[in-house]
């Protein structure tokens, strides 16, 4: 016997939450707040917001599904499963968040705060839902198959992310690795620098473009459903032991960037989750490159 679907609301605390968790009370962190020239009714009004449309959401799944809840803090811990309907609430960097736990399930993406929010990834109001969790589940349902990236190492860790995944020094210093693409003649080639970047057309709208501009790029930016990466090296520095010739490229589909480890250790992770990073040292190597599963993002 099949299970019904399950709805899966995942969120992340408020400014206004965050504030008690280090205030303590409201009266405190108005107080802290008013210092520095700002109202807490803002912030507030921000929370009580966000507080209803969960509300919203939750009162728009259907009563013979399953439903659950999950912080983004917790995402890392939780069982998603097959049968998942994901309906994120919040903001597009949660999208983000949510995609490199789930291998395939439809996400629904829904704006708390529209016109604050560019509304990239969370598209649709909390009135949407209802008929957004029909079509996740109906035949012939439309959904965009938004490429990610990901980066497996040697040791079989991977990690998948929705717009970047980034590897430098965990201390933000000069990171030591050697570098080359599958199937470059001639060997890698022994880099120093702030680290490496390789980003998607979902992420061409936030990091990965600001070194495209930054570099003055040749290579147009992908879409966020073109199986097509860039990849950029930061600041590398010309020695006579390190080289600056390989510092930007593409990826497609098949196609792989290799880096080895030559420091005593460096992170890979993902859309700026560093709490949740892959772990490297001296001698490993990670290869990077288009993921085989895409975020399902109901449209």
């Amino acid at each position: 016997m099949s299970l019904a679907p399950r709805a899966v609301l995942v969120h992340r605390r408020t400014e206004y939450e965050e504030l008690l968790a280090r205030h303590g009370t409201h009266g405190q962190a108005a107080f802290l707040l008013s210092r520095r020239g700002r109202s807490i009714d803002e912030v507030v009004h921000r929370h009580e917001r966000t507080r209803q449309a969960l509300r919203e959401v939750a009162a728009a799944v259907p009563l013979t599904w399953r439903s659950s809840s999950v912080e983004r803090a917790d995402l890392d811990r939780f069982p998603f499963a097959p049968e998942d309907v994901v309906v994120v609430v919040g903001q597009d960097g949660l999208v983000a968040n949510t995609a490199k736990y789930l291998r395939g399930q439809p996400v629904v993406g829904i704006d708390t705060d529209p016109g604050r929010n560019p509304g990239v990834l969370v598209r649709h109001r909390c009135a949407d839902t209802a008929a957004l969790l029909r079509a996740a589940i109906a035949a012939g349902g439309r959904a965009e198959e938004l490429t990610m990236v990901e980066a497996v190492a040697d040791d079989t860790q991977r990690l998948l992310a929705l717009n970047e995944i980034y590897l430098g020094s965990p201390g933000h210093q000069t990171a030591r690795y050697r570098l080359g693409g599958e199937g470059d003649q001639g060997p890698e080639e022994a880099q120093a620098s702030s680290g490496v970047l390789v980003g998607t057309g979902t992420g061409a709208t936030g990091w990965l473009r600001s070194l495209w501009l930054e570099r003055g790029s040749s290579a147009g930016l992908p879409s966020p459903c073109e199986r097509r990466l860039l990849w950029f090296v930061r600041e590398a520095w010309p020695s006579p032991a390190t080289g600056t010739t390989k510092v930007a490229g593409e990826l497609g589909q098949g196609q792989g960037l290799r880096l080895t480890v030559e420091s005593d250790r460096i992170v890979v992770f993902g859309d700026g989750m560093e709490g949740d990073a892959l772990e490297l040292t001296w001698g490993q190597s990670v290869r990077l490159g288009i993921a085989g599963t895409s975020l399902r993002l109901v449209t």
